[in-house]
C-alpha cells in the first residue's frame, strides 16, 4: 500500500530526527502513521475520561503494526457556559476544533486517524474535520454518563432551577439535585445534542456498530476503543477514505434514524455543516421531507421516560436500524469494511443484542419498552418540522414531538426582546401571559454567536400555565434538552434585517405546524391581509438600522462576520 507519510519523509528530512526526538525508533518511522485526535481535557464530564480511550487506541495501533501519535483539542461544555456570555463561544468552538484537526493532520501528514469525542460540539466538529482531511478514519464516541439517584439526569436541573426561582422548591432541594445529577463521566444522559450526534456518527457509517451511547464507565467502551485502533489500520490497507463511506445515502440514513430517536434540533445546524465538508448538499428542507411519515420510536428523555444509557441496553443504533431498515440504504459502506446490511446481520450472529439486554433485566424492562416496534410507534411524522412564512422566509425549526397539541395551531401576541436575558426576566417575573409569543432576536450566528435559549425554554416548559399557552420564537438555538413550544433558527436572522428584526410588540403571529408555516398576520392586535402586512414590514424595513457588532476582535468577531445562515449549518464560510 502507498503511504503518504513515507512520501513526505522523502521530501522533509527533518521529519525523522524530530520524531525520533520523541522516542520513535527507526522501525516506527517505516510504519503506517496514525493520528489519534481527541477532545480530552478537564473541561467537563464528557471529555475528562477520554484519555483512557486514547491510550487504548494508541496501544492497539502500536500492537497492530502502526505507529500512533496523540493530538488534543479540548472542547467546552454548553452546560458550564450557560447563563453567561460563555455560551456565545459554543457554536464557534465546533468550527475551531474542525480547523485544528485540519491543521494537525495536514501540517505533519498521517495515513489514518482515530477521532475521539463525546459532546455537543465536539462530535460534529470531528465529523467535519474527518470530512475535510479525508484520510482513512474511524470515530469513537465517549459514551454517556450514568443516571443519578431515582434516575436523575442533568436536563432536569434547568426545570428545578426555574421552580426554585418561583419558590416551588427549596434551595436545599435544588442543591441536592445539582450535586447528584452527574455521577460519572460521559455525555449527559438524555437525548440532547451530544447523544444525538453520537448516534448520527454511527448512522453515517463512521463508527463501529452499536458503539454510540455506551455507558462511559463500561468495559464495552474500552473494548471499542481498542478495536478502533485495529480497524483503522485495515481501512488504511483498504484505502477507504471517509468520502468512500459517507455519501448522500448515508446522510439520508442518518436523518431517518434522527426521526426515529426524536433527535436534537441542533442536528439541523450540524448535519448540513458536516455534509458541506463532504461536498454534499443536504439542507433543512430535506430533513423536513424525510421526517414526514417517519415513525418516532425512542422512549428516552427529554421527550421520553428513560435516561440515555438505556438506549444502548435496548440495542442502540443497530436495533433502531432493524426497525426502520425498509427505509434505509442498506448497501452503503461503513468503517467495518462491510455494508450496513452486513453489519446488521453480524449484530444478530454475534449476540450483540443479547449482551446489551442483560443490563435491562434489573429494571424489568424489555428492549421494546425503550425502542418501540415500528408497528407500535410513539408518534408519526417524525419529530422535526421546518416552518416558513413572512416571519421566517429562510425557514425555522421546531421539534413538534415536544410541542403541546394545543400549540400546533395558534395565534399569539408578540412580546419582543433583543436578548435572552430580557426575555428570561420577563418570564420569571410573570410578565409573560397566556397568548404571548416571546420573540428573542439578535441571537443568531451573526448576532451573538447563536447561544442556546436554554433557561428561558426551561422556565416556560416548567410553568404549567405558560407551557401550553405561549411560544418562544428566536433566531438563536435551543439546547437539545429543550421541550415545549420553541421555534428556533429563524432565518434570515435579525442582524441581517430578517423579518424577525421588524416585528413589534402586539403584532399577531400565527403558528401552523401541520401546514409548516410561521407568519405575522396582524399589527397592534388587529389581523390584516397578507398584502397589508407586507406593506407594513416594507415600511419598517426602511426605518430599520443595522446593529453595530459588539465584537471588535477575537474569534467571535471572525465568526459573526463570516457565519452562514443557521438553516445552512451556521458554519464559517
Amino acid at each position: 500500500m502507498s503511504l503518504k507519510s513515507q512520501e513526505i519523509r522523502k521530501i522533509a528530512p527533518e521529519m525523522d530526527p524530530l520524531r525520533m526526538g520523541m522516542g520513535w525508533s527507526s522501525e516506527d518511522l517505516e510504519k503506517p502513521q496514525i493520528i489519534i485526535e481527541s477532545t480530552f481535557g478537564d473541561s467537563h464530564p464528557g471529555s475528562a475520561h477520554l484519555n483512557e480511550l486514547v491510550r487504548n487506541a494508541e496501544l492497539s495501533v502500536n500492537n497492530s503494526g502502526g505507529k500512533a501519535a496523540k493530538y488534543y483539542v479540548t472542547d467546552i461544555c454548553d452546560g458550564m457556559a450557560q447563563g453567561h456570555d460563555g455560551i456565545n463561544y459554543s457554536l464557534v468552538s465546533r468550527d475551531m476544533i474542525a480547523n485544528m484537526i485540519e491543521i494537525h493532520v495536514n501540517a505533519t501528514t498521517f495515513d489514518g486517524g482515530v477521532f475521539i469525542a463525546s459532546c455537543d460540539k465536539s462530535v460534529p466538529a470531528i465529523l467535519m474535520g474527518v470530512g475535510r482531511v479525508n484520510i482513512p478514519s474511524i470515530v469513537v464516541t465517549g459514551g454517556v454518563m450514568d443516571a443519578g439517584p431515582d434516575l436523575l439526569t442533568l436536563e432536569q436541573i434547568g426545570t428545578y432551577s426555574a421552580m426554585c426561582k418561583r419558590g416551588e422548591i427549596s434551595e436545599q432541594q435544588l442543591t441536592y439535585y445539582k450535586q447528584h445529577a452527574c455521577p460519572s463521566c460521559g455525555a449527559c444522559s438524555f437525548m440532547g445534542t451530544a447523544s444525538t450526534m453520537q448516534i448520527m456518527a454511527e448512522a453515517l457509517g463512521l463508527m463501529l456498530p452499536g458503539s454510540a451511547l455506551m455507558p462511559a464507565t463500561s468495559e464495552d467502551l474500552s473494548e471499542i476503543s481498542r478495536l478502533a485502533g485495529e480497524q483503522v489500520l485495515k481501512l488504511v490497507e483498504l484505502g477507504w477514505k471517509p468520502s468512500d463511506i459517507v455519501t448522500k445515502e448515508s446522510f439520508e440514513n442518518a436523518v431517518m434514524v434522527h426521526a426515529a430517536i426524536s433527535g436534537s434540533t441542533n442536528s439541523l445546524l450540524h448535519i448540513p455543516a458536516i455534509a458541506n465538508e463532504f461536498g454534499i448538499e443536504f439542507d433543512a428542507e430535506m430533513f423536513d421531507q424525510m421526517h414526514k411519515n417517519a415513525k418516532y420510536l425512542l422512549d428516552i428523555r427529554p421527550a421520553g421516560k428513560w435516561p440515555a444509557q438505556f438506549f444502548y441496553y435496548a440495542g442502540g443504533v443497530p436495533r433502531v436500524m432493524e426497525e426502520i431498515k425498509e427505509f434505509l440504504h442498506l448497501d452503503v459502506k461503513t468503517v467495518t469494511g462491510k455494508t450496513l446490511k452486513e453489519n446488521l446481520e453480524d449484530c444478530k450472529r454475534n449476540s450483540f443484542y443479547e449482551k446489551a439486554e442483560v443490563y435491562l433485566k434489573e429494571w424489568k424492562l424489555k428492549p421494546s419498552d425503550i425502542i418501540h416496534n415500528i408497528n407500535n410507534p410513539i408518534g408519526v411524522n417524525g419529530t422535526i418540522a421546518i416552518l416558513k412564512g413572512n416571519l421566517a422566509p429562510g425557514g425555522a425549526v421546531v421539534k413538534h414531538s415536544a410541542v403541546p397539541k394545543e400549540m400546533f395551531h395558534a395565534k399569539l401576541r408578540a412580546r419582543v426582546f433583543n436578548s435572552e436575558e430580557e426575555a428570561m426576566d420577563a418570564v420569571i417575573t410573570r410578565n409573560i401571559h397566556p397568548g404571548d409569543a416571546v420573540i428573542i432576536r439578535y441571537e443568531g450566528p451573526k448576532g451573538s454567536g447563536m447561544p442556546e435559549m436554554f433557561y428561558t425554554t426551561e422556565a416556560i416548559s416548567s410553568d404549567p400555565i405558560l407551557a401550553t399557552t405561549i411560544a418562544l420564537i428566536t433566531d438563536g438555538r435551543f439546547s437539545g434538552a429543550s421541550k415545549g413550544p420553541a421555534i428556533g433558527h429563524v432565518s434570515p436572522e435579525a442582524v441581517d434585517g430578517g423579518p424577525i428584526a421588524l416585528i413589534e410588540n402586539d403584532d399577531i403571529v400565527e403558528i401552523d405546524i401541520l401546514n409548516r408555516s410561521l407568519n405575522i398576520i396582524g399589527v397592534n392586535g388587529i389581523e390584516c391581509s397578507p398584502h397589508e402586512v407586507d406593506c407594513i414590514l416594507e415600511q419598517r424595513m426602511k426605518r430599520w438600522q443595522k446593529r453595530v457588532s459588539k465584537y471588535t476582535h477575537g474569534v467571535l468577531k471572525t465568526y459573526t462576520e463570516n457565519a452562514v445562515s443557521p438553516m445552512k449549518g451556521g458554519y464559517i464560510k
